[in-house]
């Protein structure tokens, strides 16, 4: 594609497309086409902010637009798979918000749709273009952690309320940074939750996640808590990292804190001595995430090149999302992802590309159990397995 600015439609205005609508705005890689959204009190707040642009209810009028080259999705997630399949097929390529898909088939027909269709399709996972999660990422992987044990994240605030439980809504994003940050599949997920409004709805969960070859992950997830936590800790041989979204003096904390081993020379001499050193607080360049994710969309398009929410991303993410149902719906026992296929190796990586050692394709075995599955029976009549 050349340099002419790409000329983007967003469909839906209702939490996330305003922001989206705002950043388009504001990106010399793409033009606004217009919106197409069936509500009219949100046209209306559309139309008021930015008079003279156009507007549709009609999707497929968009489709049918050969000036439109792609889309940006912000609608519920059970609209999710119709949309892009059709925008797809249409010929455009689909920016669409998380999660990919309500289930992993789904989600994998989609992946192959765009790729047999020469198209980009780029979930929205926001944080990974986030200053601070990319500086995080860099101390992993330079090594100046040392060796990763663990990490704990903590996504708690008041609401929103959303029908497919916290899960659904937050995981997502702690799902997006983990897997960008540790590069390797999750093996196993044990899942916990605590329904208190509205039976079938969990509003608080934990998920222990187990990643390949790797280190454990626990994370905490709440829609009641007095005000918004958004912390994770990774605890590493050499270094501790706290990145906390939601500090108002830098993001980042980098402690030489730990225990250092001496390897005995006898049996019983084992030794664990205390290290408190320094704290450092990176500097952090000033970005809006979103504003980077529609350029590296912009640039996908005209380049080819993967973008860094790429869609194999997507469909790992749809994957462990069921997994931790199916483990909510039984009573929190773990399940194992990597019987998909047969081991480890018929996994791709986090980062798109299978292990050297894969012969098979990541689709071969897929469970059939679904999110929308694990949502109905957790339904009042619908006793947990």
């Amino acid at each position: 594609m050349s340099e002419r600015p790409i000329n983007l439609a967003v469909v839906g205005y209702g939490y996330w497309g305003p922001n989206i609508v705002r950043n388009v705005m504001d990106r010399s890689e793409l033009d606004l086409w217009g919106l197409c959204e069936m509500n009219p009190e949100r046209v209306g707040k559309f139309s008021n902010r930015y008079p003279g642009v156009r507007t549709t209810p009609s999707f497929d009028e968009v489709l049918a637009d050969p000036g439109v080259d792609a889309v940006s999705i912000a609608t519920p997630p059970s609209t999710h798979f119709g949309l892009v399949e059709q925008a797809l097929t249409a010929g455009k390529h689909v920016l669409v918000e998380k999660p990919l898909a309500t289930n992993a088939v789904d989600a994998e027909s989609l992946l192959e749709l765009a790729r047999s269709n020469g198209l980009v399709l780029m979930p929205g996972h926001t944080f990974l273009y986030s200053p601070a999660v990319n500086k995080v990422r860099a101390l992993i992987t330079s090594g100046e952690l040392g060796e990763v044990y663990f990490i704990t994240s903590s996504r708690m605030n008041l609401g929103i309320y959303q029908p497919d439980g916290v899960v659904n809504d937050l995981a997502p994003h702690d799902l997006s940074i983990l897997l960008y940050w540790l590069d390797r599949p999750v093996a196993s997920v044990a899942a916990s939750g605590s329904t208190v409004f509205q039976n079938g709805v969990p509003e608080t969960a934990f998920l222990t996640l187990c990643f390949d070859e790797g280190p454990t992950a626990n994370v905490q997830l709440s829609w009641l808590a007095p005000h918004k936590v958004r912390q994770m800790i990774v605890v590493g041989s050499k270094r501790m990292v706290v990145y906390d979204d939601a500090a108002t003096d830098g993001a980042i904390r980098v402690y030489d804190r730990g225990f250092d081993f001496s390897e005995p020379a006898t049996f019983g001499e084992y030794q664990l001595t205390y290290r408190s050193g320094d704290m450092v607080a990176p500097r952090l360049d000033a970005a809006e995430p979103l504003g980077l994710e529609l350029q590296d969309f912009a640039n996908a398009i005209r380049t080819g090149d993967a973008p860094r929410s790429h869609a194999r991303l997507g469909v790992e993410i749809v994957r462990v999302l069921e997994a931790a149902h199916e483990s909510l719906t039984s009573s929190g026992a773990p399940v194992d992802l990597t019987r998909n296929g047969d081991g480890p190796d018929s996994r791709r990586r986090a980062n798109g590309h299978a292990p050297a050692s894969a012969a098979r394709s990541a689709t071969q075995g897929t469970r059939d159990f679904t999110i929308a599955q694990a949502v109905s029976r957790l339904r009042p009549g619908h006793a947990p397995a």
